[in-house]
């Protein structure tokens, strides 16, 4: 049964009794036959029995066998796990608009296939959470603060500007910034919160890494990773010379990590799509255990009424 498990399994022994009972009935059967067999008068045995049900009475224990392991399986109180929408949560977009995305490794390039599958992520999150976006290359910048203006987002990524370095440990930190703004909710409570952080480089300037991440582990906010490139990227400087800029997967790996967030690699666009999606959905959906027991007992039931059922209808009594 894939996909349920079950609160009290040890419950689940009780099906050893109903095995048990499947084997009595069995054995019950084939000593009716041997006495039937010394029955030698065949004709009077007509006479007794000349409307016997034959092997469809064998159909009607079998479905009350189902119906007695269908209860087993309901007293053993299975659960199976549901996404449920989270009321509030708040997201911030960190976006690495470093020189070494206009590499053409990933068409048409890094930073133009980000901006594309970022502005698609903006329809993955819930309306009513509150999205901000940080850009960052020698130094990190809020875009926008945490909103529910999807557009005003998305227009601030589309017109995104490309710079030289890469600061990951201030985008960190500008993030953490944002969020840190974010009111509480009416009950005090505060608003979960996630960064997403796409890169494709190494921090060459600003807070180092591991200081930032450490920030966001003390503030309990996630930092999910996103290395965007292949190891074969490269981009040509205005003297002309082609310099190589891979993808610094490792460095991004350990962000998320130690942060608890998730680590996601993409070397297309499409592949950065589908990122942003399982990302939409991680954030967006609390998974919880949903009791299946009703359902059990209810296929218990209607079991139990089909086996009484047939016992009627062919031998005129009730199992």
């Amino acid at each position: 049964m894939m996909g349920i498990s079950f609160l009290s399994p040890w419950r689940l022994l009780l099906l050893f009794v109903v095995v048990a009972l499947g084997i009595t009935y069995a054995l019950f059967q084939k000593r009716r036959s041997k006495y039937a067999v010394r029955f030698t008068n065949l004709e009077l045995l007509e006479s007794i029995a000349p409307n016997r049900p034959g092997w469809r009475r064998h159909i009607a224990a079998a479905v009350q066998l189902v119906a007695l392991s269908a209860l087993v399986l309901a007293f053993a109180q299975p659960v199976h796990d549901v996404k449920v929408p989270r009321e509030r949560a708040t997201v911030m977009l960190a976006l690495d608009v470093s020189l070494s995305m206009e590499a053409t490794d990933v068409k048409p390039d890094r930073i133009e296939a980000a901006k594309a599958a970022a502005i698609a992520f903006l329809d993955d999150v819930p309306a009513q959470f509150n999205v901000g976006l940080v850009t960052f290359a020698g130094s990190a910048k809020i875009r926008v603060a945490p909103t529910t203006d999807r557009q005003q987002v998305a227009n601030a990524i589309q017109n995104a500007q490309l710079a030289d370095g890469t600061a990951i440990g201030d985008a960190i930190d500008a993030s953490l910034d944002a969020l840190g703004d974010v009111p509480p909710a009416p009950d005090g409570a505060a608003v979960p919160a996630a960064i997403v952080l796409l890169s494709d480089g190494t921090t060459t300037m600003g807070t180092p890494n591991i200081a930032a991440t450490q920030r966001a582990v003390d503030e309990g906010v996630p930092v999910s990773t996103i290395a965007f490139g292949t190891p074969t990227g490269t981009v040509t400087l205005p003297s002309g010379q082609i310099v190589s800029v891979p993808v610094d997967a490792p460095s991004l790996e350990a962000i998320a990590k130690q942060s608890g967030g998730n680590f996601y690699e993409a070397s297309t666009q499409n592949q950065l799509t589908d990122v942003y999606s399982k990302i939409g959905s991680s954030i967006g959906y609390d998974e919880v255990e949903s009791s299946l027991t009703q359902w059990f007992v209810a296929a218990s039931f209607l079991t139990l009424v089909l086996a009484s059922g047939l016992a009627l209808a062919w031998s005129n009594r009730l199992p």
